[in-house]
């Protein structure tokens, strides 16, 4: 029931008796924070009091407060900046990467809360209206979907020419940026997106005929190369040693990849090398993709995986299985969704080609709808996307109606309050 203890948290549901930590000082909570679903804390950025002290951090919250050391938080430094560790039953004290101890609370959800928890459980996942989304004539919702879909594109596109005027309207420059974001598959998203920023690509086209050298210069402005674990990394780290004086470079240290909670075969190391290895065979990919509106030939163009050593490897130095690394149709369906399809919108509106804002619309049609825990949700709700165009419709509905609560904005919005008038 940890999930419980989240909603008893994040909806401030205590006791009426003052709230303590589990060594007797007083705990003022001001705000719970913003509840995580990826890796890491469960909740960032809360605001508390202790003894009167304003603390700002994050929170982590257990059934007992032994899953610290099980879940292996101790060791890991993400988990130092928690300010505060809640479980319902206290069996441990938990400590920060450096042994210092963090202070901790018992919580309990309240009895009548198991009785209700089902009810609670779908409030908190699905929107208010969410109870008539089933008598919504579907004409309704296919033309609401529709807008949305087109906010989408033309909120991708505002994000695409803003990097244009950074990048001196350098179209394959900013594509691989959006590339590489999207190559982060929302969890590494930011941390793929800054290490773009920091590749020398003019650099790089020098050597793009040397997969090598292109996996020296990608690693070595990832951060994720320190030591010189086995023959390969040595050698990795020589040669980005070499390009590194040679172009000048210095690497961003604002990166923070995230490991956690992921299957090996989404690590950043992965991921890194198979886009080293889709820039080292398919140069001009910008100028193949806007000429080409086959959905089975984009496909192709962005399929790649590694170079030999990560076949029989998840990060540096330690050797696995091997296991040839090779991008999934659904990897490829989500970078056509995320970074070809708004290409595609954006160039056509830039240049003004219809047919490729067309193209755009129609190359979403053709992919199936993505699964995630949004489009579930309003599949549960009653709302299920036909195909790529719908879901992302249903993740703007999500994150710019629902989320900031502008339900008066909102189509569905509208039939609710109509239908709670009569």
């Amino acid at each position: 029931m940890e999930q419980l203890l989240h909603y008893v948290w994040k909806h401030k549901i205590f006791p009426l008796k003052p709230l303590q930590t589990t060594d007797g000082q007083n705990i003022e909570v001001i705000d719970t924070g913003l509840w995580n679903q990826n890796a890491g804390p469960d909740f960032f950025n809360a605001k508390i009091k202790i003894n009167g002290v304003l603390w700002v951090g994050n929170i982590e919250i257990h059934l007992k407060s032994s899953d610290w050391k099980v879940h292996h938080h101790d060791g890991n430094t993400d988990y130092d900046s928690v300010i505060l560790h809640i479980a319902s039953e206290i069996d441990y004290e938990p400590c920060r990467s450096n042994g210092e101890k963090i202070p901790q609370m018992i919580l309990h959800y309240p009895e009548y809360l198991i009785d209700n928890y089902n009810e609670l459980i779908r409030t908190a996942r699905y929107p208010a209206c969410y109870k008539i989304i089933p008598s919504i004539h579907k004409m309704i919702l296919h033309s609401w979907l529709n807008t949305l879909q087109i906010e989408r594109f033309e909120e991708k596109t505002a994000r695409i020419y803003s990097l244009l005027e950074k990048y001196n309207n350098n179209w394959e420059d900013v594509f691989f940026i959006t590339l590489a974001r999207n190559f982060g598959f929302g969890t590494n998203s930011d941390a793929f997106e800054l290490w773009a920023q920091t590749i020398p690509l003019r650099a790089v086209d020098k050597h793009r005929d040397n997969l090598f050298q292109i996996e020296a210069i990608f690693f070595g402005q990832s951060g994720l190369m320190d030591l010189p674990l086995d023959d390969y990394t040595e050698k990795l780290i020589k040669e980005y040693s070499y390009l590194k004086h040679k172009f000048q470079l210095s690497a961003s240290g604002n990166c923070r990849w995230k490991l956690l909670r992921m299957r090996p075969g989404n690590f950043p190391h992965i991921r890194i090398a198979q886009l080293a290895k889709l820039y080292h065979s398919s140069q001009g990919l910008l100028s193949k993709i806007l000429e080409n509106n086959n959905i089975e030939e984009l496909r192709k163009l962005l399929q790649t995986d590694t170079s030999e050593y990560w076949i029989s490897h998840y990060t540096f130095g330690e050797k696995t299985i091997p296991v040839k690394k090779s991008l999934s149709t659904a990897s490829i369906n989500l970078l056509i969704i995320n970074t070809v399809v708004p290409f595609l919108y954006a160039y056509g509106k830039y240049r003004n080609k219809s047919k490729l804002i067309d193209t755009a619309g129609l190359l979403l049609e053709e992919i199936k709808a993505e699964n995630n825990h949004i489009t579930r949700m309003w599949k549960e709700c009653g709302l299920e996307a036909a195909h790529a165009g719908d879901s992302q419709a249903l993740i703007q509905l999500k994150k710019n109606y629902c989320d900031p609560k502008k339900c008066l904005y909102c189509r569905i919005g509208f039939e609710f309050f109509k239908k709670a008038s009569h």
